[in-house]
């Protein structure tokens, strides 16, 4: 009965959004698998992780079926990869090899995938597997983009990117004074790790944790932000639709920053 009617309420929900304008790219922060494997009763709290990778899959297929073509996710923060007990990065890292990349090279996957992050800090076996995902996903058509935060920080990112513009234009030849005077927004967000891809129009964070911890800082500026008090693996339909009904109802007076995309194709491809 309750299942019934969940399923009837969705449906109500989706009917609401017919003719509401959608988000285009919708960024998410998986938070919370841990505390749920401990409310489900697991003995193993890292058990929420590989329930938590799997639902990624079937969130997506929830954004295909709204035709929002663009997701970003944060899988793990660099300090995740860094500070956390070994035992447990190696098995985020197997999940992320097996559940996450080697997925998404199927062919009944629609979607193309974008990594973001320092993959230096990652193991090897894990940044082979999502670069093989990459290249085999990279031709798609279709055009759904799929953005894997891993090894990711919002400040690292800022930085990294400022570090290459600099080595850019020291190799054209340019003096710092020069680079100063025609620095703009736009030349340093043509060098983020999410460069070629458009800012965010709704930002989701599960587990009720209301803050953005590094995620996206540059991008989501003007992003609409939503927190769900849902922890990750149990985020079901039902809250993502709400998500995009509040989206739907705020006002933005903000557009989002311009992103020249043609000079952030051309910085990926150097």
């Amino acid at each position: 009965m309750v299942e019934m009617i969940r399923r009837f309420y969705a449906r109500r929900l989706r009917a609401g959004l017919v003719d509401a304008t959608l988000p285009r790219h919708v960024a998410m922060v998986m938070d919370g698998n841990r505390r749920w494997a401990r409310q489900m009763g697991f003995d193993d709290p890292s058990v929420g992780h590989r329930y938590g990778a799997a639902h990624l899959h079937e969130v997506a297929g929830w954004c295909t079926e709204l035709g929002i073509r663009q997701i970003t996710l944060f899988v793990a923060s660099v300090d995740n990869v860094r500070k956390r007990g070994s035992a447990e990065v190696a098995h985020l890292m197997r999940l992320v090899e097996d559940v996450i990349a080697e997925p998404l090279r199927r062919p009944d996957s629609p979607w193309r995938l974008h990594v973001a992050g320092r993959t230096d800090v990652l193991p090897d076996s894990t940044r082979h597997a999502l670069k093989l995902a990459e290249d085999v996903t990279r031709d798609r058509a279709g055009g759904f983009d799929l953005t894997v935060a891993i090894g990711y920080d919002g400040r690292t990112e800022i930085a990294d990117a400022v570090r290459r513009l600099l080595h850019r234009e020291a190799e054209a030849g340019a003096t710092l004074t020069d680079v100063a005077d025609r620095l703009t927004a736009d030349a340093i967000g043509a060098h983020l790790y999410t460069g070629d891809r458009s800012a965010p129009d709704l930002v989701i964070r599960t587990s009720g944790e209301r803050r953005m911890s590094g995620f996206l800082l540059w991008r989501a500026v003007h992003s609409e932000l939503y927190f769900c008090d849902v922890y990750w693996p149990g985020f079901r339909e039902v809250d993502f639709l709400r998500a995009l009904r509040t989206y739907t109802t705020r006002p933005r007076p903000h557009p989002h920053p311009r992103v020249d995309l043609a000079l952030a194709a051309r910085t990926n491809r150097a």
